[in-house]
Order: C-alpha cells, then structure tokens, then sequence
C-alpha cells in the first residue's frame, strides 16, 4: 500500500510504497493447466468439435473444404433452428462455411417477411426506379410487387 506524506521543510510530496510478502511461486505447468481448466466448456457445448468430427471439414451447402488452418470459417448449423438441440449422433447439425450460414439465416428473414411474419421491419424500397425500362431488373420488379400485394 502506498503512504503519501508532505514535507513542510522543502515543500515535497513524498510517497513509499510498502511491498506485499512474496506470494507462492507456481510452475508454469500449474499456470497453464489452471488456464486450461478455466476456459472449459460446459457439458453440451463442446457440439461444434463434435460436428467437426462427425461431418467432417466441409460445407454441406456448397462442398468447399477446409484445413486446419481454415476450420474457423465453418460453422454449426442446426437444422431445427434449436441451438439446445444437440443429438449426439450429429442429426441436427450441419457444417456451413460462415457465408452459406449467413444467406440461409438471410433467406430465413426475407422468407418471413414476404410471408407476412410480424417482424417490426418497414415495408421500404431502399432504391426505386420509375423508368419502366432500366434500374431494378426482374428481380427489383418482383420485389416490388410482392410488396404491394403484402401491403392490400
């Protein structure tokens, strides 16, 4: 702890500090066994290796395969939608790489909205184009008229 004293002679602060009695020396084996022990995953938690092992290191959507050094690019995908979901026979689980992952969920989002799903999102067209002939394209059209039939 640190004792703060003023000299009234030479107008100094003067400070000490007061060293603490030496704690226990440990092993850097017991350090890094501690470290590993703390960051253990709760029972159930571990599916992503167990999916890794089981399906192996590919994407089951579009077939790219992975290395070790690329392996954190896939993810676990569980088909239910049920994160808690987890057979052990791997049922539930598919590995996706992180951009096939994204446009399923993707999928998932615009699929609700052209259904109808309540989803506190705006029925907005971000870009429109009056001109009958150039700008959005087929697809900008179909989206534009599924919004004006959700909207009747």
């Amino acid at each position: 702890m640190a004792k703060i004293s003023f000299d009234g002679r030479t107008g100094r602060i003067r400070s000490s500090v007061k060293k603490d009695a030496p704690k226990e020396q440990r092993s850097v084996g017991d350090v890094v066994r501690e470290m590993k022990e703390g960051t253990k995953k709760p029972a159930g938690e571990d599916y992503r290796e167990r999916s890794l092992a089981i399906h192996g290191l590919v994407c089951a959507r579009c077939g790219r395969e992975f290395d070790h050094t690329s392996r954190h690019i896939l993810t676990v995908h569980h088909r239910d939608g049920n994160h808690h979901n987890n057979p052990p026979d791997g049922s539930n689980w598919e590995n996706l790489c992180a951009y096939c992952h994204e446009d399923v969920h993707s999928r998932e989002v615009l699929g609700e909205y052209f259904n109808g799903a309540p989803g506190g999102r705006d029925d907005a067209v971000v870009y429109s184009d009056d001109a009958a002939t150039g700008g959005l394209g087929s697809l900008g059209a179909k989206l534009q008229e599924a919004m004006k039939k959700k909207k009747k």
